[in-house]
């Protein structure tokens, strides 16, 4: 698999002000900075990670959460012109995130919520933070000649869905997630029961949800040295529902129950291909509106419009990071799609 996606970073302008919405700033792109841009979009239309770093009283002089909450308090505010966030990339600089070099959206994503679990003086809070987050799996490993079981506890920020082209669907992305894939020849495992490797099936089973969940599409693949984006068409749901994706095999003895119906509220794309791209995000503001933010031009836009970054052909623009937040049974937002 890729480990970088290299995307390119056009020219970008301001709305005029009568245009703009309310809460919902743009960014500045500098340099390459539309990967952390798309990404700052997401975060701020995380309210509860907002609400949790407003209500920080920091002690903390030079850190990435610090800076973080400083430009997603901007954000919410004057939205004549685009949101500084300078300081925040320059601080991401510092910690090895380079605001010159194209970057991975997920792997940036997983990097900010890493240093604000090192770097933020209060770790209760950045505890708590790191679980709005954080889905918990039970490591299945199975002998299917002796049948010894093995099992542990990992931890994950974002679920990565393998897509294939006989994969049109996230639900069938995350069903595929959570099969078990049997291990043969080169790839068996050692057995402690036999003592020896033997053939045998591994893979994950659900403990828990986390309060925002995010999806990575892995649209990039690594063959032979060669770096490819698949382009296939895979469809979301603006709403769904995790109980009914899953089967019973698929959720650990210690599952935990909790609201499995989650409503989409951030979808970061990427356009161009494996060696020449760029970020932007659709967001769904507090009031259910759904915008759209390329660096710093912002505008209004359908759900249809959302839904056309589904993939399927070279030239369109394609999803490439679903957040979903839960929602309470009874308070179901928007509406599914195909």
């Amino acid at each position: 698999m890729a480990r970088k996606m290299f995307s390119m970073c056009c020219c970008s302008w301001s709305l005029p002000i009568g245009r703009r919405s309310e809460g919902l700033r743009g960014l500045m792109n500098y340099g390459l900075s539309c990967c952390v841009n798309a990404l700052l979009q997401s975060f701020s239309a995380t309210w509860e990670l907002v609400d949790l770093l407003e209500g920080w009283n920091p002690v903390d002089k030079e850190s990435v959460p610090l800076y973080l909450r400083k430009v997603l308090l901007a954000m919410q505010s004057d939205q004549s012109q685009p949101a500084p966030h300078q300081d925040f990339l320059h601080c991401l600089n510092r910690n090895y995130i380079r605001i010159h070099v194209q970057q991975d959206a997920d792997e940036v994503f997983l990097s900010i919520l890493n240093l604000i679990q090192q770097q933020m003086s209060d770790k209760a809070l950045a505890q708590e933070i790191h679980s709005l987050y954080k889905v918990t799996v039970e490591t299945y490993l199975q002998c299917l000649e002796c049948t010894y079981i093995e099992t542990g506890t990992s931890f994950l920020l974002s679920l990565p869905m393998h897509i294939r082209e006989s994969h049109d669907s996230l639900e069938d992305c995350m069903r595929f997630f959570f099969e078990l894939q049997e291990l043969s020849d080169g790839d068996k495992c050692y057995c402690e029961r036999c003592g020896e490797k033997k053939h045998s099936q591994q893979g994950f089973k659900l403990i828990s949800l986390p309060p925002v969940l995010c999806l990575h599409l892995k649209r990039f693949r690594n063959s032979h040295g060669y770096t490819r984006k698949l382009h296939y068409k895979v469809t979301f749901p603006e709403t769904l529902n995790i109980s009914e994706i899953l089967t019973a095999g698929a959720l650990s003895e210690r599952y935990v129950q909790s609201d499995s119906q989650y409503s989409l509220c951030a979808v970061i794309v990427h356009s161009g291909d494996a060696m020449f791209g760029h970020y932007t995000a659709y967001v769904r503001h507090k009031d259910q509106s759904w915008y759209y933010a390329n660096d710093s031009y912002v505008r209004q836009v359908s759900w249809k419009e959302v839904q056309n970054t589904y993939g399927g052909s070279q030239r369109e623009d394609t999803a490439y990071m679903l957040l979903y937040r839960r929602t309470p049974e009874g308070k179901q937002q928007g509406g599914s799609s195909g």
